[in-house]
């Protein structure tokens, strides 16, 4: 074995071993930037590899960190603890209610910001929110486990809600209008399906009745009803009115991220100007000013994703992706049903022992080399995200979200074992990979029906 296969393959093992191990809360960053300069100085990676990494890195990395910047923001005002409130009071005292809110709750937050954002900021309030209403640990698993797999498997109908779909996209050339006209329907139909079969494992644990309360944006019990103005004061009724004109605010950027990617503007001028207006609003309306947000935002998400994708492409050098490629591309050729289930069952697989972010760029920098038609190419890039944003949760390393939500929990006395976690996604993690890509064919047969890009 070469002196730079050796340095590459042993740099990519050891950054992911502590990425999972995260001795003392290590940050990931740290073992993919040891492991990528090791490929760099020892390894096979060209000043021109570095440079196209950047051209591919940089705008997904910057559009998902000002989408940050704004959930730190909404944060900051209140949003996500009166967004709760109103969970709370929609629930009205029925925990199977409560359950489909939740995922829902979940569904959007991902939607509207990103899967990392969502598990953030939605898990340490439903924990809180559980324990304001007394539950059994037994009962809460079924909230607290639904609500992140359905947080983190909502990134796949939308590409701009995971920083690594934004990578791939880049890499293939696709735009968010035509990965959403080809995988909103089959994403959609296998979120459904995916909590359906989480609504049938959870049956027997979620409580028929729960406490009925209502909580305000500091979560003290009060007896007003967030939804319903003429049980609120004139303050609540303030914050009422800033929370929807903020969500709107923050709906129309992301309509915006889509009308740039379609027109050809970069993606990430928008989302750093919607950040910048939201926090310019919080400074000049609320008396907040921006300092907050230099210590707050998460820089090192810049850092993990390049270093990440240079340890990627030092594999990619030596060999992996041709190993791939000979393995697969004759199945995959076979008809786009074969593509879509080969590649999107390798991905999860891929995922679940490497994680999902190595996964999805590893199978994307294959699938550009095979040599395929455009349909083809669209579907097994398409697969290739169902794999790696639904196929990973099997296990808790499949994703980076999942990791840090167990952290989380921990962290709120909540910890989930993964004996605990398995026995759930066994039952539902692969039946809903199989019916979403099944789907995914069937759609795209639809849509195109014989014609081509």
């Amino acid at each position: 074995m070469g002196t730079e296969v050796f340095v590459t393959v042993s740099s990519f093992i050891l950054t992911m071993l502590f990425i999972f191990w995260r001795p003392k809360g290590l940050n990931e960053a740290i073992p993919s930037t040891i492991g990528a300069l090791a490929v760099v100085i020892w390894g096979n990676i060209t000043l021109a590899n570095l440079i196209d990494i950047s051209s591919k890195v940089s705008g997904a990395a910057i559009t998902i960190i000002s989408t940050i910047v704004m959930v730190l923001v909404l944060e900051s005002v209140g949003f996500f603890k009166w967004s709760i409130a109103v969970l709370s009071n929609l629930a009205r005292g029925n925990g199977r209610r409560l359950f489909w809110l939740t995922n829902l709750f979940c569904f959007l937050m991902t939607v509207f910001f990103n899967n990392d954002g969502s598990i953030l900021i939605t898990t340490p309030i439903l924990i809180l929110l559980l324990k304001k209403l007394k539950l059994k640990r037994r009962q809460k698993i079924p909230y607290l486990l639904s609500g992140a797999l359905i947080a983190t498997a909502s990134s796949a109908p939308i590409g701009v809600s995971n920083i690594v779909n934004l990578i791939a996209l880049k890499i293939i050339g696709m735009d968010l209008y035509l990965h959403t006209l080809l995988m909103f329907t089959p994403g959609i139909l296998g979120l459904l399906f995916l909590s359906a079969l989480l609504y049938l494992v959870f049956r027997n644990d979620i409580p028929s009745k729960i406490a009925h309360i209502t909580l305000t944006s500091d979560f003290k019990e009060h007896n007003y009803h967030p939804l319903q103005d003429n049980h609120l004061d004139p303050e609540h009724k303030k914050q009422k009115k800033i929370m929807i004109g903020i969500l709107m605010f923050v709906f129309l950027i992301r309509l915006g991220l889509f009308v740039a990617s379609y027109v050809g503007i970069p993606m990430e001028i928008i989302a750093v100007l919607g950040s910048v207006l939201l926090l310019g609003w919080r400074w000049i309306y609320l008396k907040v000013p921006p300092t907050d947000m230099a210590a707050k935002t998460p820089w090192h998400i810049l850092v993990f994703a390049y270093t990440m994708y240079i340890l990627i492409y030092g594999l990619h050098n030596i060999g992996l992706t041709d190993i791939l490629i000979v393995h697969l591309q004759g199945l995959v050729n076979e008809s786009l049903f074969h593509a879509s289930l080969v590649m999107g069952g390798t991905l999860s697989i891929i995922s679940n022992i490497f994680n999902n972010h190595p996964a999805l760029m590893i199978g994307t920098l294959a699938l550009t080399n095979m040599g395929l038609d455009p349909i083809t190419v669209k579907t097994v890039y398409l697969a290739n995200i169902i794999g790696s944003d639904i196929g990973s949760l099997f296990l808790p390393i499949g994703t980076l979200a999942t990791l840090m939500w167990m952290h989380i929990l921990k962290k709120g006395k909540v910890a989930i074992s993964w004996a605990e976690y398995i026995r759930v996604t066994v039952k539902v993690i692969p039946a809903t990979v199989l019916f979403t890509l099944v789907i995914l064919y069937l759609w795209i047969e639809l849509i195109f029906n014989g014609k081509s890009l």
